[in-house]
């Protein structure tokens, strides 16, 4: 892991949300729909497609019932982590879940380096401790190991964070940036636009980076 960052500029303001109430109460009840329309997932698989490994041992986190993976992608592993144990349950891409809130224990309850890809879709606008859920992924990730996080305009206006509220999709670009940056547990960046359909769909931003190599 490389040394990190101590001027992060975030303050514990920046993640306060309009519903502070516990979030197992707020993902009680499944929801077995999906929070970005067709197109936008159909890009998001295809951009999957050109980053998940064959083979490899994926991190679903903040998962649900619907993972945005290719449906003719053969892992090895799929591990999903999420809220609600029925919407885990049926997801069909993953070979083994488990319940978890991040916001409550950022530590995520898996080994150093047990996985290849860590992937976060549309969910981490909802999360309080970003960056000690990135050196977390950062030491579950194998050294070279990428995270691949994606996200929308949508969100449960009451439970994303102060700070994704107050930006537009260029902030949220930044944002997560600056959550690889300030964790320091990955490489530079790379940020995509893979917005299938300007103003006819929802928009779609891919930032995405990778753990040094050893």
């Amino acid at each position: 892991m490389t040394d990190q960052p101590t001027d992060a500029p975030f303050e514990d303001a920046h993640f306060q949300r309009v519903d502070e109430s516990a979030d197992t109460n707020f993902y009680v009840q499944p929801r077995l729909v999906a929070h970005i329309d067709d197109a936008a997932i159909n890009a998001l698989r295809e951009h999957y497609s050109k980053f998940l490994p064959k083979q490899g041992r994926l991190l679903d986190l903040m998962s649900s019932w619907i993972s945005h993976y290719p449906d003719d992608l053969e892992s090895q592993r799929v591990a999903g982590l999420g809220m609600n144990a029925e919407e885990l349950a049926e997801n069909p891409q993953l070979t083994e879940w488990i319940v978890h809130d991040l916001n409550a224990d950022p530590v995520l309850p898996y080994g150093d380096g047990e996985f290849d890809v860590v992937t976060i879709a549309v969910s981490v606008q909802y999360l309080k401790k970003p960056l000690e859920v990135f050196r977390e992924i950062g030491r579950v990730l194998r050294p070279g190991g990428g995270c691949i996080v994606s996200f929308s305009n949508r969100c449960f206006p009451t439970k994303a964070v102060r700070l994704w509220q107050g930006m537009g999709d260029e902030g949220h670009v930044q944002l997560v940036g600056g959550y690889f940056h300030y964790s320091g547990a990955f490489d530079p960046p790379q940020w995509h636009d893979i917005s299938p359909a300007k103003g006819q769909s929802d928009p779609m931003y891919v930032v995405q980076s990778r753990t040094p190599q050893a």
